[in-house]
């Protein structure tokens, strides 16, 4: 799932990623 996700937003930040972790 979270490789999927990455692969959809290769231009992810670290916030971003504290978004979907939280």
């Amino acid at each position: 799932m979270k490789t999927a996700f990455l692969k959809r937003r290769q231009g992810f930040t670290l916030i971003e990623l504290l978004v979907v972790i939280a």
